[in-house]
């Protein structure tokens, strides 16, 4: 296994589930952040929202986006991949259901066409598990790995 592979896979282990970031969008050259659920999958990360809402909007016009929390980051371009029922959205839509089911429906009315998934393909991004670090091209698929110990003291 290559280090991208490695990489990879360290990926899915830590993000393949409901994950919480702070996504930043812009418009105007404004930057507007706000924290978002998230689930990791083929090298994308996938967001569940609405299409009126600030985010999708800024998205829309601008569609770099950089997803931050603790020391992991990443950047990468966000589209509005349309209505969860879409044929297309099929095989998402079963898994942001099942990793999102504590509070999918509770929070989404599929029924509202305004419902959208936002899909983020990343540029780059750094994460670190067991003490490794990752820097990383997904679009050359290359990753760095290096000895990395986080050792900043968060305060809540």
């Amino acid at each position: 296994m290559n280090t991208f592979e490695k990489a990879l896979k360290t990926l899915e282990e830590l993000f393949c589930k409901d994950y919480q970031f702070a996504l930043a969008t812009s418009k105007d050259n404004i930057p507007s952040v706000r924290f978002v659920d998230t689930f990791y999958d083929d090298g994308r990360f996938y967001i569940v929202t609405y299409a009126k809402s600030q985010k999708t909007i800024e998205v829309e016009s601008n569609c770099n986006v950089s997803l931050c929390n603790k020391l992991y980051r990443f950047n990468g371009k966000a589209y509005n991949i349309g209505h969860p029922v879409k044929e297309e959205n099929k095989e998402i839509r079963s898994k942001l259901i099942k990793v999102f089911e504590p509070w999918y429906f509770e929070h989404n009315n599929e029924d509202d066409e305004n419902m959208c998934y936002i899909k983020v393909e990343l540029d780059n991004g750094f994460f670190y598990k067991d003490g490794t670090g990752y820097k990383v091209n997904f679009a050359s698929k290359k990753a760095e790995e290096f000895p990395f110990d986080f050792d900043i003291v968060m305060i809540e």
